[in-house]
C-alpha cells in the first residue's frame, strides 16, 4: 500500500517506548499539523484518522470498514479473538450469547464483590508503604474478577496472571511465536473448565463457561475452538487496558494533589472522575480496521485492502471537541461522547465493567491510603502499542 499523492506521510513508530505522555504529544502534533496522514512504518501502511469528527465517522463506517484489522499496528495478527472479529449479523449474534453479563445489570451484581476483592489486596499492600502499582495492584486487580466473571476460582490468579503477562509482552511486540507458548497455557486452563462444565454445569446466569458450553448460534452449539477463543477474547480485551487505565489514573493523582483531594473529600463524584479519566488516558488509543470496497472518505481515495487507524488517543484530546482538552475537569461539557470505548456496534463490550473497576479502586484506595507519592528517581516509562507504564513505584507512610 503506497500513499495518494496529496497525503503528508508520517514516520512516526507507535510500537516504540517514550517517556510518560510522549505518544500523546506525537499524537496532538499529528492531528494539528494535518487532517490525515500515511503512516509507512508497518509493511501495509495505514491511514491516520486524528480528529474527532473524522474517528467517530469511522467508527460508525462498519460495513466497508471492518474489523479484518483490528490494529492498524499490527493488520498481520492470526490471533482470532471473538467476537471482535465477526462483523455484521454474525457479530450481532454472537455478542447477544455474552451481553447477560456485561449488561449494566450485570454488572451491578458484581459490585459488592468488586469491593470486597479490592479491599483484600489494598489490606495486603497498605502495611508495606510501597508498591510497584502496575505490577503488583493494576493488573492483579482485573485478573481476579475475570476468574470471577468466568466463575474459576481467583486463586488461579497466582499462576494465570504470569502466563498473561508474556502473552501480552509478547503479542504488543508483534512476537506471535514468543506468545504461542503461554497462549497454549492459558487456552488448556480454559479447556479444562470446559470439560469440568460438560460434566457438571453450574447456573448459566451466573457461570459465563456454563453459558458458553449451553450456547447455540444458528442452532448449533458453539465448538470447543470457539469457546477458547471467546475465553481468551474476553481476558485480552480487559485485563491489560485496565492496568493501562489505573496506571495512568493513579500517576496523574500522585503529581495533582488538588485532583486527588477532590476525591478524596468528595468520594461521591468519583464515577464521574473515572469518565472524565477514560477521555484523557483511554484504555487503548487506536482501534484498527480494513476497507473492504473503494470509497472516496472526505478526500482520501480509499482503496481495498487498506488499513485505517481510528485515533481514540488523539480524538478524545481534541480542541475542536473539548476546550483545554489536556487537563483533568471535572463536569466537562459533552463528556458523555467521547470516544474512548469507541462507536458503533463494536463498541466495547465490557465498557460498564471497566468503568467499575475503575471506580472501586479509585474509592476503596482513597479509603485506605489517601496520600501517596512517586517513589524519587522512578522513571516513567510508557510502552508503546497498548499504551502502559512499565513502571508505577508509589510509595506512603504507615
Amino acid at each position: 500500500m503506497t500513499p495518494r499523492s496529496g497525503c503528508p506521510v508520517s514516520h512516526t513508530d507507535y510500537t516504540r517506548e517514550s517517556e510518560i505522555y510522549g505518544h500523546y504529544a506525537l499524537l496532538d502534533e499529528e492531528r494539528e499539523a494535518e487532517r490525515f496522514h500515511f503512516n509507512d512504518t508497518t509493511e501495509r501502511g495505514f491511514w491516520m484518522l486524528t480528529r474527532y469528527e473524522d474517528v467517530l465517522a469511522g467508527f460508525q463506517n462498519h460495513a466497508n470498514w471492518t474489523t479484518a484489522v483490528r490494529t492498524a499496528l499490527f493488520p498481520g495478527s492470526t490471533i482470532e479473538l471473538f467476537p471482535q472479529d465477526l462483523n455484521g449479523e454474525e457479530h450481532q449474534k454472537f455478542r447477544r450469547i455474552l451481553n447477560p453479563f456485561f449488561s449494566p445489570a450485570a454488572v451491578r451484581r458484581m459490585e459488592e464483590l468488586a469491593h470486597s476483592r479490592c479491599v483484600e489486596l489494598l489490606e495486603e499492600l497498605a502495611p508495606q508503604g510501597h508498591c510497584n502499582f502496575v505490577a503488583e495492584f493494576a493488573i492483579r486487580y482485573p485478573t481476579d474478577l475475570f476468574l470471577v466473571l468466568m466463575g474459576l476460582p481467583v486463586q488461579d490468579g497466582d499462576f494465570f496472571l504470569p502466563w498473561t503477562e508474556e502473552m501480552f509482552g509478547c503479542m504488543l511486540q508483534g512476537d506471535l511465536d514468543g506468545a504461542a507458548v503461554p497462549k497454549a497455557k492459558i487456552l488448556a486452563y480454559f479447556q479444562e473448565a470446559v470439560d469440568e462444565r460438560r460434566a457438571n454445569p453450574r447456573d448459566p446466569a451466573e457461570d459465563m463457561v456454563t453459558r458458553l458450553v449451553q450456547a447455540e448460534l444458528d442452532g448449533e452449539p458453539l465448538s470447543d475452538d470457539t469457546i477458547l477463543t471467546t475465553c481468551m477474547s474476553i481476558m485480552l480485551a480487559g485485563l491489560d487496558t485496565t492496568r493501562s487505565a489505573l496506571g495512568y489514573i493513579f500517576a496523574h493523582l500522585a503529581r495533582n494533589d488538588e485532583d486527588r483531594a477532590l476525591l478524596i473529600e468528595e468520594p461521591e463524584r468519583t464515577r464521574d472522575a473515572v469518565e472524565e479519566f477514560i477521555r484523557l488516558y483511554p484504555l487503548v488509543i487506536q482501534a484498527g480496521r480494513e476497507v473492504q470496497e473503494a470509497e472516496d472518505f472526505r478526500g482520501l481515495e480509499m482503496a481495498p485492502k487498506d488499513v485505517v487507524w481510528l485515533g481514540i488517543g488523539s480524538a478524545n484530546r481534541d480542541p475542536r471537541k473539548y476546550e483545554d482538552p489536556d487537563r483533568f475537569v471535572l463536569g466537562r461539557p459533552g463528556l458523555n461522547q467521547h470516544l474512548a470505548f469507541g462507536a458503533g456496534p463494536h463498541r466495547c463490550l465490557g465498557m460498564h465493567l471497566a468503568r467499575l473497576e475503575l471506580a472501586v479502586v479509585l474509592e476503596e484506595w482513597h479509603k485506605v491510603i489517601p496520600h501517596y507519592r512517586i517513589k524519587e528517581g522512578t522513571e516513567l516509562i510508557e510502552r508503546g502499542s497498548q499504551l502502559t507504564l512499565k513502571d508505577l513505584e508509589l510509595e506512603w507512610d504507615v
